[in-house]
């Protein structure tokens, strides 16, 4: 919709200060909200039982074992939090070069997702299609001679992981690598398998970010990329009309949802996205973003909830659907109370 000042009231007929008295009137006009369902929980899993590790790059997030996951679970049930989604912490034992640990039915997530769906089915699991925290290499692909990320090798590895994922009762399968080609022939396999329940929420336009450091060394996979990066198959920083190509790529190969990752620093994507295709659009709060925010309300320069609640109602604003956030179980607390 385009805006001109002749559909408007000139002062002092026209006072938009009016529509901002009282907090009944701002409510009754507020163009956009958040709520529980906005909100997408993302975790940090590992084996064992008890194991609870703090992530020391993001305060108040854990890696936590199964048994001390399923509390967790339990509260995004309570709090209306509709998806979990799981990020594993592997042993540094079971990685190696090709991450074939990734197709292992009886491995790290797929146990997770069986115990999940038994337990709560009500609640929506997600998985992380990729192989980096598989890799002994931290990469999300399998490499070649020169240490170049394959890509059509790789698209076989992560059909497979997507398979076992959804063979498990998964919900929905988020590639995250970037692979070309990666959704159409996930959703090939899906459809071939009988999983047409199985959704994508496809990494559209995932950018290769700074933000993403906290992110690495909460699965353990910073130590294994080391000063290697990932921008030969991650998107540059400096491209916004690549992403609309990207996103329809994968909306004809047959995703369901899409997502702009980082968050706040692409909202411009985001509303790209959403006004080119209007497909469901999501976006991810990376850890970046979240350090950053938590280090700033643990000094005292920002108020935590406030500047919490109007980062997550930006995502809204600029059209996205829902949010993937470490901020979710605290933000549907807040929610509650208001």
């Amino acid at each position: 919709m385009t805006l001109h000042a002749s559909n408007f009231a000139p002062f002092p007929m026209g006072r938009p200060r009016r529509l901002r008295r009282d907090s009944f009137t701002r409510n009754l006009v507020r163009e956009h909200a958040l709520t529980a369902n906005d909100l997408i929980y993302p975790v940090f899993v590992l084996d064992g039982q008890q194991r609870r590790e703090p992530v020391a790059s993001m305060p108040g997030v854990e890696r936590l074992s199964l048994d001390l996951l399923l509390p967790v679970a339990e509260e995004c049930v309570r709090l209306g939090i509709p998806v979990m989604a799981l990020f594993p912490v592997i042993d540094a034992s079971l990685k190696t070069e090709d991450g074939q640990e990734a197709l292992n039915p009886d491995g790290l997530v797929p146990r997770v997702v069986r115990e999940l769906k038994s337990r709560f089915p009500e609640l929506g699991v997600m998985t992380d299609v990729a192989l980096d925290p598989f890799t002994s290499h931290g990469q999300d692909g399998l490499l070649d001679a020169s240490g170049y990320i394959l890509n059509d090798e790789t698209l076989e590895m992560l059909v497979q992981q997507a398979l076992t994922q959804a063979e498990a009762g998964v919900d929905i399968v988020a590639p995250s690598d970037m692979m070309d080609g990666r959704i159409g022939a996930i959703r090939q396999a899906l459809e071939s398998q009988n999983h047409i329940h199985t959704r994508i929420m496809a990494y559209s336009a995932k950018y290769a970010s700074a933000f993403y450091g906290p992110f690495r060394d909460a699965v353990g996979s910073s130590g294994n990329l080391g000063k290697a990066d990932k921008k030969t198959y991650q998107m540059d920083p400096g491209n916004s009309n690549e992403a609309l190509r990207e996103v329809a790529m994968d909306i004809a190969e047959g995703a369901d949802m899409v997502m702009v990752k980082p968050g706040m620093p692409y909202l411009d994507v985001v509303r790209r996205v959403k006004d080119e295709f209007g497909v469901p659009t999501f976006a991810y709060q990376v850890s970046g973003e979240y350090a950053m925010l938590k280090a700033a309300a643990q000094n005292g320069w920002l108020d935590h909830d406030a500047v919490m609640m109007e980062s997550l109602l930006a995502f809204k604003r600029a059209g996205a659907d829902g949010v993937l956030t470490y901020f979710a179980i605290e933000a549907a607390r807040k929610l509650r109370q208001e």
